[in-house]
């Protein structure tokens, strides 16, 4: 069976579009709820070591601290993670008594950012997804600098660079919805995945892009489309296998991780299926639109 996936490139387009724009606007309206990793503050592990009580009850208790914003985010049967602006080692203490009030507690973790230290490392971040995008793009112009025709190389590096794009920017567009109603914030482990992300589609995208590259080595120009359909049929079972064994080991990762790793898998599973799609129904099909706008163009 040879599907012929270019033929329905409109649809493909009208999905990436909606999923783009739906992003967008979720960023754009709710924005990303950034951790205290680059905001600064105090994050604090506890687990009750009797039942444990209400998020209403723990913040209820801590409000004479003047802390801001309390966030509890309840872990597992018994623990808590607690976030809140930064404090001393004294008021850290009185934190642990008052919490003993209401159930025995153990403190398992605590660490404190400040805010400057945050705000650097929020400015790394985006840099190096920006290194990192710009960095792929020119070593996949480079790669395909032999393949000059019928299509130029850095045309590949465009193309999948709007994949990358479209990979990104969908996972963050969820992270921003669950920010919204359900406190889940962007922490560094979430920005790994997003690195994680870009390599896992960068390489998916290039296994593709190397089959048309020897197909028109090897089968000479003939139509291009042919070319890149044929290529897109011999490297979709790779495709497909690898992206259900990847997938397999992230849901079992995020219902059985604990609550540490649950949205980390999250970002890897929303992005490694994007970046499936993007790969086979975006990536490819556009080498083949912009050939077919340059042939327009030519006559």
């Amino acid at each position: 069976m040879n599907f012929n996936f270019t033929k329905y490139s409109i649809i493909y387009y009208i999905l990436f579009a909606v999923l783009i724009i739906g992003s967008v606007l979720a960023l754009l309206i709710f924005g990303l709820k950034f951790g205290i990793e680059f905001t600064g503050g105090s994050n604090m592990e506890i687990n009750f070591l009797e039942k444990r009580p209400a998020n209403e009850e723990i913040i209820k208790s801590l409000l004479s601290f003047n802390l801001g914003e309390i966030i509890v985010q309840p872990t597992g049967e018994k623990g808590a993670i607690l976030k809140f602006k930064g404090i001393d080692e004294a008021a850290h203490q009185q934190i642990i008594l008052k919490l003993s009030e209401l159930s025995k507690v153990e403190e398992k973790s605590f660490e404190y950012i400040g805010p400057s230290i945050g705000q650097e490392l929020k400015q790394k971040t985006i840099l190096s997804i920006f290194l990192a995008l710009l960095a792929i793009t020119l070593y996949i112009a480079f790669a395909f600098r032999k393949v000059s025709r019928p299509i130029a190389s850095w045309k590949y590096g465009i193309a999948s660079l709007i994949a990358l794009f479209h990979d990104i920017l969908i996972p963050l567009g969820v992270f921003a919805v669950l920010g919204r109603f359900y406190n889940v914030e962007i922490t560094i482990p979430i920005i790994a995945a997003l690195l994680t992300i870009l390599g896992f589609s960068v390489h998916d995208t290039i296994v593709i892009f190397d089959r048309i590259r020897e197909n028109i080595l090897r089968r000479g120009m003939g139509r291009f489309e042919e070319t890149v359909n044929w290529s897109l049929n011999q490297t979709l079972g790779r495709s497909i296998s690898t992206v259900f064994t990847t997938l397999l080991v992230l849901f079992s990762i995020f219902f059985f991780g604990g609550q540490t790793l649950k949205y980390f898998s999250l970002a890897l599973i929303i992005g490694i299926a994007s970046g499936v799609y993007s790969s086979i129904f975006i990536a490819s099909p556009l080498l083949v639109s912009w050939y077919k706008f340059d042939e327009k163009k030519s006559v």
